[in-house]
């Protein structure tokens, strides 16, 4: 890596290929260190989703897990540190429609596959690009992606196991359904939305000429009604249980039943059981064995059931059923309200509850054992948790894995004709597509016409949850498997602990009994500067590539540790500005010690000056604050504490102080020229080795040019994480202390006089009740401020000037 006279952030490139050509970040899997246990450190990266580039969320939150790993490199770790792409969802599948313009549904399967398999080999290196060009630390040899075949080995090999075990069943019921994506979906991906409707009361008239009063916010599923319940306590319905009740536009009889998950608050406490429009309609089907009527399509449409609304879209069909009950006379009122609506968080479409046979992991029952999961982890930040616990205690429907896409992993399953058994792959003939393949044993009295292949593919959660699976079978080493898991970090972001998180425990709950990882460490989300959500819709999005361009990846990484674990942080830009300025400061100083470093024989001299030893002792204060905070994930208060010793300790004050000694040195004792030496090289080895997990590519260029000939290691981010070598000095810190509170005062002082800071000035008075401390920061004041000469009274602190 060559010199030169000024650091160009452009250099980050030159910086990166050096790493990669070197394997600087390469997992040793033949280290003499690997019978210690303690010595792997293991980390489940989340692998992005291809979606395009690079967005700000990804910078933001891949730099968090990479500042861990950094520290954790330099503290001797052997670190397996993968990376994967997730390429197997509805969103490879959008991304591939949007580019070619075709739809997959319109599209022969194979076909479609073959074009997502194609686009996504040319996507995928430019992709992975983004996050080399960020200084991501992965080891690049360790590469996996969700749909390789790899991945689909794996994610089959656990689809069987949990089925041998009578985890999963096949089952014809009522499912959370996408008409937009035409999917059936897994209470995960709902996301709720306030939406405006109206409280419709519609008259139901009764056989007994009693009539009651039906409050709903979904009259198109009036077609569908089988029942109505109200509560067995609200007396206003008691002379109306087990009447039957005429439902209005349509010739279907329901009877008035009772139940006590009825809201008497609600409407008018009656209530409509439709199959489906919600979870209590198929609670109330399932109990009460009630007849099934399908009014809407899986296309979002009305069926055949629905009588002259057939074929209108579910909305159209509400508007025209209102239409037709104020017609005749049904409807006696509409309030207008706001109500939360679940969607599918992928495109915002109202879901649909649809009978339908679909693949499920049972974990319902697995409850209590899930929370207890939760508790055994070590969460960072700790109030995290509470996500994870209120997303178990809400659950209500067992994990549907089965979509109704074409670019997925593939269930190794196959149906016989005659009696629907299911069919499974051998474990060694996977990865396979049961649409090509055929499985290696047959039922008994069964030929291959007798059998009929699954046309689903997984949930790519169903692959995403295995992920320290698909990064740890990347080694072929079976014995350093075993050390590699559980995996000491799971870095995310808050956003994916209900799906990344939680099914990644369950994957392990089931496979192995154990927590998939020890530490679980959760980021915030990028914000944009006026504190909301960035999204294309708003225009507030913010390019992760341009700031890289304009400011350099150190810059946007400085920005991305400026808050703590678990909070969002808005993006302003000026804060790359401050990262900027802290990279060029960095290399200016640096340089500045390095030329009066030439020729240093590290050695440290018998005797140091009561300033080096203030600033040491600073140093000390730094090295504990910085590796306390990293210990405890807490990157941003490493940062804060290094930013604040580099600018206010040794560039404010220290480099000012030191210059007399080492621009005349003839003039001074040699004891304090190399006493000033020995502390410049200390606290800038140890400044850049704090400063290298947040800004890697300035520190190793500064490594590089000066530090790397007094240390064995290749690379700055392969050398020990700084320790304490020599004592605290409390009475030099106090005393340095002192001079630099003088020293603010003349430089305030010189201020309020209009005089230039270099400006020599007769004589500095300064008052103080130590003496003998005061005796020995004479020279470096007077050489500091420009004084003529020093004056010392006894008594309390006050600090004059003669000009």
């Amino acid at each position: 890596m060559e010199k030169s006279k000024e650091y160009n952030f452009k250099e980050e490139e030159d910086i990166q290929k050096f790493w990669q050509d070197n394997e600087i970040y390469k997992f040793k899997q033949e280290s003499s260190e690997l019978n210690n246990l303690n010595n792997i450190y293991s980390v489940d990266t989340p692998p992005p989703t291809i979606s395009g580039k690079m967005h700000i969320g990804h910078a933001f939150s891949y730099s968090h897990g990479d500042f861990i790993v950094r520290y954790q490199r330099m503290k001797g770790k052997n670190v397996f540190f993968p990376f994967g792409t997730d390429d197997n969802g509805l969103a490879t599948e959008r991304l591939i429609e949007k580019m070619h313009n075709v739809v997959s549904k319109k599209m022969d399967r194979q076909e479609f596959i073959k074009l997502c398999e194609t686009t996504l080999e040319k996507l995928r290196k430019e992709f992975i690009a983004d996050w080399k060009r960020l200084g991501i630390s992965c080891d690049w040899n360790l590469l996996y992606s969700t749909i390789d075949d790899h991945s689909r080995r794996i994610s089959q090999r656990s689809f069987i196991e949990l089925y041998k075990n009578g985890v999963e069943y096949r089952k014809e019921t009522p499912v959370m359904w996408c008409p937009h994506c035409q999917t059936a979906i897994a209470q995960v991906e709902l996301e709720d939305k306030e939406k405006d409707s109206f409280f419709n009361d519609i008259i139901f008239k009764g056989d007994s000429k009693e009539d009651i009063l039906i409050a709903t916010t979904r009259p198109e599923l009036l077609s569908s009604c089988v029942a109505i319940f109200v509560h067995p306590n609200d007396h206003r319905y008691k002379d109306n249980v087990g009447k039957r009740y005429n439902v209005p536009l349509f010739n279907q009889k329901v009877d008035l039943r009772t139940d006590e998950r009825v809201d008497m608050q609600k409407g008018t406490g009656a209530v409509m059981c439709c199959t489906f429009g919600d979870q209590t309609d198929i609670e109330w089907y399932k109990a009460y064995n009630l007849p099934l009527i399908v009014s809407i399509t899986k296309d979002g449409r009305m069926t055949g059931k629905a009588g002259r609304y057939y074929g209108m879209k579910v909305k159209e069909a509400r508007e025209e059923i209102i239409s037709d009950l104020e017609k005749a006379g049904c409807l006696i009122k509409k309030t207008p309200i706001k109500h939360t609506v679940k969607t599918h968080e992928r495109c915002s479409t109202e879901i649909e509850i649809i009978n339908s046979k679909q693949w499920f992991i049972k974990y319902l029952d697995q409850k209590e054992a899930l929370l207890k999961a939760g508790n055994e982890l070590n969460w960072y930040p700790k109030f995290m948790k509470i996500r994870y616990d209120n997303w178990i205690n809400g659950l209500q429907w067992d994990w549907c894995i089965s979509r109704q896409r074409y670019f997925g992993v593939p269930f190794p399953v196959w149906y016989s004709k005659k009696t629907g058994e299911v069919i499974l792959a051998d474990m060694d003939q996977l990865p396979v597509d049961p649409l090509k393949d055929k499985p290696k044993k047959l039922p008994k009295d069964h030929t291959y016409d007798d059998i009929e292949p699954e046309k689903d593919v997984l949930d790519t959660w169903a692959t995403s949850s295995l992920t320290p699976m698909l990064a740890i079978e990347l080694i072929e080493d079976g014995h350093l498997r075993n050390k590699l898991y559980p995996m000491n970090l799971r870095q995310q972001a808050h956003d994916i602990i209900t799906f990344w998180l939680f099914n990644t425990v369950v994957k392990s709950h089931f496979h192995y009994g154990v927590n998939p990882w020890k530490d679980v460490v959760i980021s915030g989300f990028a914000l944009d500067p006026h504190g909301k959500k960035m999204s294309k819709s708003k225009g507030n999005v913010i390019s992760p590539q341009e700031m890289i361009d304009k400011y350099g990846a150190d810059a946007l990484r400085y920005w991305s540790s400026g808050t703590k674990l678990g909070e969002d942080l808005p993006f302003q830009e000026k804060d790359l500005v401050t990262g900027k300025k802290t990279v060029t400061k960095l290399w200016n100083a640096a340089n500045f010690a390095f030329i009066h470093l030439k020729n240093y024989e590290f050695k440290k001299p018998d005797k140091l000056t009561v300033v080096d030893k203030w600033i040491l002792t600073k140093l000390n204060n730094l090295i504990k604050e910085s590796t306390d905070a990293f210990e405890k994930y807490e990157y941003s208060q490493a940062r804060y504490s290094a930013d604040h010793f580099f600018w206010h300790i040794l560039c404010t004050y220290y480099l000012e102080l030191v210059k007399y000694r080492l621009y005349n040195k003839e003039k001074y004792p040699k004891e304090m020229y190399e006493s000033a030496r020995y502390t410049l090289f200390r606290t800038f080895d140890v400044t850049l080795k704090i400063f290298s997990p947040i800004m890697p590519h300035i520190t190793e260029k500064l490594y590089q040019s000066f530090f790397k000939k007094y240390d064995s290691k290749q690379s700055i981010h392969l050398t020990n994480w700084p320790t304490i070598r020599e004592a605290s000095d409390e009475n030099s810190e106090k005393a340095g202390d002192l001079l630099i509170k003088i020293i603010d005062d003349v430089r305030k002082m010189k201020s309020e006089n209009k005089l230039a800071m270099n400006k020599e000035i007769k004589s500095v008075v300064v008052s103080a009740d130590d003496a003998e401390m005061f005796a020995e920061l004479i020279e470096d004041l007077k050489q500091t401020v420009n004084a003529k000469e020093v004056q010392y009274k006894q008594g309390e602190f006050k600090v004059d000037i003669v000009v």
